[in-house]
């Protein structure tokens, strides 16, 4: 007889025509964007169209007439699920490694470009040493990192150059975040390798194809050969004295794996500084929290965090998140690929504060009460980088709005008196330095 879990997981089979609007609406959009790195001139066009809200209308419109049940896309050759509740990303993210696991298909043609034994993509018998280690390093459930001191550091010295500029934009902010990112990672030494980072952001490019785009081998062991040459510095205060100290075999391609995150925390850090200069109460407040403060050493804030995590709530830096079943599940056999589409769950319009900015979800509860609330994932394969991230971009803003108060100067529209955008275009956006 089947369980009551089971039955209410039990997916039920799209029609063709509802996986072709899954495809065209959902996924399409999602690659079109950069998956692994973000395109400009794509993220304009979505940012005009606004993509991404009628993805959430039509997954709403699946889960009322699906139940919320799984639902079992039609294409061929692949067996292929979307979840549609709450309660099954709950139960998914739960399930990492087994039988749910992260390392898919996708996953693995796209990041082997250029971490090809990074922790994400490892099977079943490599992924806990390799975890282990990520965890032994980046420290996360740990508010304050060990090196979070010399980070803070970095941060006000980094920020200082933004701090002079009347007007700031993706441009300048991105420099100055790949700056403070290879020293927190790799040390001062590394500050100025721009080469670096230029040819990982090559090999992300070629990754946004997966297994459609021939991978470079010699430009990947280029770039490894220039890493493994920072770490080998171990320089203390970084990330890569850690590193030496716990050992472990695989490393450049875990590290290869904390820049491209440290990418995607860029975005949401510039993403929170634009939402703060556009609603002048949470920027006064992020401000008067400010006061008294020392920024050269590390601080907790708090509001700031929950900034943060609610700019990707806006934005997930993580559209689709995948899953890989190891075996027979409710979901379906083994090698089942299931899609989480984050921005339908966090901007459900079921939710009082969909589209509206409120950083307070995350300090009072309502945001622990969503299991589908998910800015670093859930579960066993949580984004370990987490604390950190949340640490530098949280220290990077204070820093910013510490002495000085910003507005939008342009890009689209992002008022408390109006819906906040579904698609955000960041490349776009300016912002102005008002006193």
């Amino acid at each position: 007889m089947t369980s009551t879990r089971e039955h209410r997981t039990r997916p039920e089979t799209a029609s063709v025509a509802e996986t072709l609007r899954v495809a065209v609406q959902v996924a399409l959009p999602t690659l079109a964007g950069g998956v692994i790195k973000r395109r400009p001139a794509a993220l304009a066009v979505a940012g005009k169209l606004q993509v991404d809200r009628p993805a959430i209308r039509l997954l709403r419109r699946l889960r009322d007439r699906h139940f919320g049940r799984p639902l079992k896309l039609r294409v061929p050759g692949r067996s292929v699920e979307l979840a549609l509740s709450g309660a099954d990303v709950k139960r998914l993210l739960a399930g990492a490694p087994t039988p749910f696991s992260p390392s898919t298909v996708e996953k693995r043609a796209a990041l082997s470009h250029f971490q090809p034994h990074g922790v994400l993509i490892s099977d079943a018998a490599d992924r806990p040493a390799r975890r282990r280690f990520t965890d032994a390093v980046l420290e996360p459930g740990r508010p304050l990192h060990e090196f979070a001191t010399p980070f803070a550091r970095a941060v006000a010295e980094e920020a200082a150059a933004l701090r002079n500029s009347a007007t700031l934009d993706w441009d300048t902010f991105t420099v100055t975040w790949w700056r403070l990112v290879r020293r927190v990672v790799l040390g001062s030494a590394a500050r100025d390798d721009t080469t670096l980072t230029d040819q990982l952001e090559r090999l992300r490019l070629d990754a946004n194809w997966a297994y459609l785009h021939p991978q470079r081998k010699q430009l990947r062991a280029q770039f490894r050969e220039r890493l493994v040459a920072h770490l080998g510095r171990a320089e203390p205060g970084s990330l890569a004295a850690l590193i030496a100290e716990a050992g472990e075999d695989t490393a450049p391609d875990q590290v290869a794996h904390w820049l491209f995150a440290f990418d995607a925390a860029g975005l949401a850090t510039y993403r929170t500084l634009a939402l703060l200069a556009s609603h002048p109460a949470a920027q006064e407040r992020a401000r008067t929290d400010l006061e008294g403060i020392d920024l050269a050493e590390p601080n907790q804030l708090s509001y700031l965090r929950a900034c943060v995590l609610d700019a990707v709530r806006l934005w997930p830096t993580t559209p689709m998140i995948l899953r890989e079943t190891t075996e027979e599940t409710s979901w379906g056999p083994a090698g089942t690929t299931i899609l989480i589409f984050t921005p339908f769950f966090h901007r459900d319009p079921d939710l009082p504060y969909a589209d509206r900015f409120e950083p307070e979800l995350w300090l009072d509860g309502r945001a622990a009460e969503n299991p589908a609330l998910v800015p670093f994932s859930a579960g066993p394969a949580i984004c370990p980088g987490r604390d950190l991230v949340q640490f530098c971009a949280s220290t990077m803003l204070a820093n910013l709005l510490r002495d000085h108060r910003y507005e939008q100067a342009s890009g689209p529209v992002l008022s408390p008196e109006r819906p906040l955008p579904a698609t955000l275009d960041n490349f776009h956006l300016k912002l102005k330095l008002i006193d």
